[in-house]
């Protein structure tokens, strides 16, 4: 008896490490199975969903289990002690040559993914199915789509047919026809997309210069306007020198990567925007994860490759795109210094939006020389396309010939620089956006809340709703485009399976009305939904 339920432990353990290796990438021997799997070992939220989602599938679990049950390797290795391998872990024993211990067979089996009904199915049930069928994910994923699609919870990328203002004009899938709603889903935060001054801009630089460059910047693709762009950054920012990459996306790919190899660490806010996770990734970097804007975790997970051969990277959002609050920067720079760390700050969200000028994070806790990278995007508050990293001139130099998103790809065209070049401009004169943005994100938040709304720690203008239920949430979206606002319904892997939740961008341009007409639409969805703590 002794021998078969040791040889259970050894089977169990054998289906959990070959999940946790082939989802992590990580060797066996790099696994600690006491170091917490985010913080220890930088598993992201993403990645240890995928891990839940396979371990479900091998193991009978009297409770679903989800990524709040373990915090390490070794006590989900403890969980499944105790469950019943279903028919597909058999299975999977036998693929990595091994028969199951009797004592672990379980009398029943799980219901394969495909048998589950659309309406418990996530967008995490999609990520990977094992399947030598690389297209067998993307059949599944087709028909939850159709589903979500009929019952008109499936928003994403309706195409708009005006100006992206406080309204806008949106074809509606659902009801196959045009509609005007209240837009609460834009990054415009200042209003300058639609500014004539912006408009007049780019057009009288199409005359002047063309569409586009067709070439990147090191060979051909520059333009006198890069490099005042470039320069008018640096200067807005309070920094030496600015890179401008193709956008926010490959300005942190490209950074991270080029900064940061395999000897190095890269510690990062469990949070933090998918580029920088991707970015992680790509350098090949080791990988810690601390607690989101937990500081107590960033000096554990800095303590704990304190001796480790390398440099150290710290990077977190400023403003946290999914949940809308600041990071807790002074705290996070004195633990820097201490450990010997460099901090890079992503100000997707902070530029124009955060400190008096709008130059973001650093300026808003007036540390605007303690931060050693500020990043940012120009989809957003400037109104154009492109990324754009600010630093010392040697780092900025350093990243022209070593940061492949900027090395090997296309420039922004010149048109597009002239316009944002006419933002940071009209940004710099007119400050009193920035006040108008900030006093209507503060009226809808203290409303909402008033209402009995989840806002979660929000402190800028992005304003979540936070639901839980991802059925629900799509539920509430729903509920929410019907009676004519639209806003973001955000699930997996926005955010992880459990923490779904409307996302409420609010702009310089939104007027009072405005704000309470999304105020009435959302109590009245809220009720409709029977969201908790509303009634109808």
């Amino acid at each position: 008896m002794t021998d078969n339920k040791n040889t259970a432990i050894e089977q169990i353990h054998a289906l959990v490490i070959d999940v946790v290796t082939e989802q992590t990438c990580y060797a066996e021997s790099d696994l600690i199975l006491d170091a917490p799997m985010e913080e220890g070992l930088g598993i992201d939220s993403i990645i240890l969903a995928s891990i839940v989602s396979e371990i479900q599938k091998l193991f009978m679990f009297e409770t679903r289990l989800n990524t709040g049950s373990f915090n390490t390797i070794q006590a989900l290795l403890d969980i499944c002690h105790n469950a019943m391998l279903s028919d597909a872990g058999v299975q999977k024993l036998a693929q990595l040559g091994l028969a199951a211990a009797p004592q672990a067979v379980c009398v029943s089996s799980q219901p394969e993914p495909e048998q589950r009904s659309t309406q418990a199915q996530t967008m995490r049930d999609f990520v990977a199915d094992g399947s030598p069928d690389l297209f067998s994910k993307v059949r599944k994923f087709d028909q939850f789509y159709k589903n979500q699609a009929e019952q008109g919870n499936f928003w994403y990328g309706m195409p708009l047919s005006s100006r992206c203002e406080n309204r806008a004009t949106i074809y509606d899938g659902y009801q196959k026809k045009e509609r005007e709603f209240l837009m609460f889903a834009s990054n415009n935060y200042l209003g300058l997309a639609n500014d004539p001054r912006v408009i007049k801009a780019i057009c009288d630089a199409t005359q002047k210069y063309g569409a586009t460059n067709t070439g990147c910047r090191l060979i051909g693709g520059t333009n006198h306007l890069h490099l005042e762009l470039e320069a008018r950054l640096a200067a807005f920012k309070g920094r030496e020198a600015c890179i401008v990459f193709p956008s926010g996306y490959s300005a942190n790919l490209g950074t991270i990567s080029a900064l940061t190899g395999p000897k190095d660490t890269v510690i990062s806010d469990v949070y933090n925007h998918m580029s920088i996770q991707d970015g992680c990734k790509l350098s090949g970097a080791k990988r810690r994860i601390y607690k989101h804007n937990d500081m107590d975790s960033l000096e554990e997970v800095l303590k704990g490759c304190s001796e480790s051969e390398g440099g150290k990277l710290i990077v977190a959002d400023g403003v946290f795109s999914m949940h809308g609050n600041i990071v807790k920067l002074p705290e996070m720079v004195r633990l820097a210094r201490k450990y010997q760390a460099r901090i890079l700050i992503d100000d997707a969200h902070s530029t124009g939006v955060l400190g008096a000028m709008g130059s973001g994070t650093a300026e808003h806790f007036n540390l605007k020389h303690e931060v050693d990278l500020e990043l940012g995007t120009m989809s957003k508050t400037l109104a154009g396309m492109g990324g754009f990293v600010c630093g010392d001139k040697e780092v900025i130099e350093y990243l022209r010939f070593y940061a492949n998103s900027y090395v090997f790809a296309a420039t922004i065209p010149a048109n597009i620089a002239a316009g944002l070049i006419q933002c940071i401009d009209i940004i710099e004169k007119e400050p009193e956006r920035i006040s108008r943005l900030r006093q209507n994100a503060d009226y809808l938040r203290s409303a909402l809340q008033e209402c009995g709304f989840n806002t979660g720690d929000s402190e800028s203008a992005v304003i979540p709703v936070v639901i839980g239920d991802e059925a629900v949430a799509m539920a509430m979206g729903h509920q929410v485009r019907q009676q004519g606002m639209f806003c973001q319904t955000v699930v997996f892997p926005g955010v992880a399976v459990g923490d779904a939740r409307l996302r409420i961008s609010v702009l310089a341009q939104h007027t009072k009305e405005d704000l309470d007409s999304a105020i009435e639409i959302l109590v009245n969805s809220a009720k409709t939904v029977k969201l908790p703590g509303f009634v109808a």
